[in-house]
């Protein structure tokens, strides 16, 4: 009897000092509501911009391109990759994601991963862009060469799910404070402009433009000079971009205390199907990516043969892009996260509708002599595209990732503890399922139309059938399927009166959890970690 009564002493004893615990705490969780409330330092925050800027510091935008015109894969091929790397992004990301949500280590949860995998992540991409000098004068079927890019494909894919997991756990652990965590993503959107983010990409457009004017009529060096210019900075922008996030993670923080003991799978599991909010964002994100979407640089220089439209018809925009940050935080305290989620999200789709209308103007049966094939008018279209777009531009840098992280505070608040690494793989699998196939459906569109890969190297053109796909592929396409996204937010409900009882509470247990945790009592941990679990 005396054993079976041990417990229930003990128990009553840890109650004893969680109410105590309690009554000691009331006063610092109230005074952690105060709005500028700060717990990242100047060095970390600099960091973070730094780091921000180092995620556009490169010339991603032209992989596509690259693989098709510069290495010279067939788009066949590039779709059997597509697929088989789909499903190993599925099966990676829930295995992955257990294993770091299990993780405990005194350097945090996420940290570990993002520095040990910096240095082979870097490598691995370096390879991708070395591709042409590996396999010069190769053909497009090239047995080796497919191999070799489908390793690539699939290491790569296998280091980012962890890197992206442990990337996205950091950002909901930087800081505890709702309002803290905006602040930094605010400024960090803002500042990275400043740290060129955007420069390999703006002069990779521009030197395209030039190096096509200068070896218009010799094919050989024209082919040579891109191969070089695409080498050359895409081994640059990653090794740039790689030390800096290093730099970042070296000194980052995690200050949002994980539970003592790790969920289970099933739990994990469990807490991503109960979290609403979640849910929501993801089926939101599942049925926006089957948009069908070509890309912007295949209309502007298989179509237009202007790359530096994207530079030019921005020009206008230019001055209110760090403005659109200004008013972000009158939009938050004013409109519902699930109407600004909205706007943000489909505001650049929407915009896209009387582009694709204007640019038909004139065309033909045969689909010439269109307004879409014209640069002066057509630059004056997309201008206005993005001087509208570019209003909503600080809101949509901020409110995706915020939403999330709000979820990530919600399963803490509904559960006790925290599974980050399961949420974001939840998350990106949905996402990734509908991207991926949209990804391999792009790619055989562009082969049925008879897009010919060859054609940006030698400088010719494609047909005027395929300069209408490839218009119609970057903007009224994407504007119809991806619409379905608008559906699951309108039922979203993490908004005003529960949102801030969900952050009144989640202080008080953390300071409770914190408490103890100085005193090293762990069970007395854990009851504060579920103290307030009342939904």
């Amino acid at each position: 009897m005396a054993k079976k009564q041990e417990p229930v002493s003990s128990s009553r004893e840890s109650f004893e000092k969680l109410r105590a615990l309690q009554e000691q705490q009331a006063e610092k969780a109230a005074a952690e509501q105060v709005p500028n409330r700060r717990y990242v330092g100047t060095k970390e925050t600099l960091g973070f911009i730094i780091w921000d800027a180092a995620q556009s510091f490169n010339i991603n935008i032209y992989s596509d391109r690259f693989i098709t015109s510069i290495v010279g894969v067939d788009l066949g091929l590039q779709t059997l990759v597509n697929s088989i790397n789909s499903v190993w992004d599925i099966i990676n990301d829930i295995f992955f994601g257990a294993v770091v949500d299990k993780t405990r280590t005194r350097w945090g949860k996420f940290r570990p991963y993002l520095l040990f995998l910096a240095v082979p992540g870097c490598i691995l991409t370096s390879l991708y862009w070395l591709m042409p000098h590996l396999f010069t004068d190769s053909s497009s079927t090239d047995i080796i060469k497919f191999v070799f890019y489908l390793f690539l494909t699939v290491a790569r894919e296998g280091v980012g799910t962890f890197q992206t997991i442990s990337r996205t756990g950091l950002m909901s652990t930087i800081t505890p404070h709702p309002v803290d965590r905006t602040r930094l993503i605010t400024l960090a959107n803002f500042a990275s402009g400043f740290f060129g983010e955007k420069l390999p990409e703006q002069a990779v457009t521009i030197l395209i433009d030039v190096l096509r004017n200068m070896y218009i009529q010799d094919s050989s060096k024209l082919s040579k000079a891109y191969t070089n210019l695409f080498v050359g900075m895409g081994v640059f922008t990653t090794v740039a971009s790689s030390a800096a996030s290093f730099w970042f993670f070296y000194n980052s923080k995690e200050r949002v205390m994980q539970s003592v003991k790790s969920p289970s799978i099933i739990q994990s599991v469990k807490s991503v199907i109960k979290n609403k909010p979640l849910l929501l964002i993801t089926l939101s994100d599942f049925l926006s990516g089957f948009a069908i979407k070509g890309r912007e640089d295949d209309y502007y220089t298989d179509v237009l043969h202007f790359s530096s439209m994207t530079l030019v018809a921005g020009i206008p925009a230019a001055p209110i892009s760090p403005l659109s940050y200004s008013w972000v935080p009158w939009m938050r305290a004013r409109f519902s996260s699930r109407l600004l989620y909205i706007l943000a999200k489909e505001i650049g789709n929407i915009l896209y509708i009387p582009v694709f209308l204007f640019g038909c103007i004139g065309m033909k049966k045969d689909y010439s002599g269109g307004m879409y094939q014209k640069v002066v008018p057509m630059g004056f279209a997309m201008a206005l595209w993005e001087l509208i777009w570019t209003l909503f531009f600080g809101l949509k840098s901020v409110i995706g990732t915020e939403m999330y992280n709000e979820a990530m505070d919600y399963c803490e608040w509904k559960n006790g503890y925290r599974t980050e690494a399961m949420a974001s793989v939840a998350k990106g699998i949905a996402a990734k399922i509908s991207s991926n196939t949209s990804a391999v459906v792009t790619t055989a569109m562009k082969k049925a139309i008879g897009y010919e890969a060859n054609a940006f190297r030698a400088g010719t053109e494609q047909t005027d059938k395929v300069k209408f796909f490839l218009f119609a592929m970057f903007t009224i396409i994407p504007a119809v399927t991806g619409s379905l996204g608008i559906i699951p937010m309108l039922f979203y409900d993490l908004n005003n009166d529960k949102k801030e009882k969900m952050y009144a509470e989640l202080l008080a247990r953390r300071n409770l959890m914190s408490a103890a945790a100085s005193t090293g009592d762990i069970e007395t941990m854990e009851l504060a970690a579920k103290s307030q679990i009342k939904n």
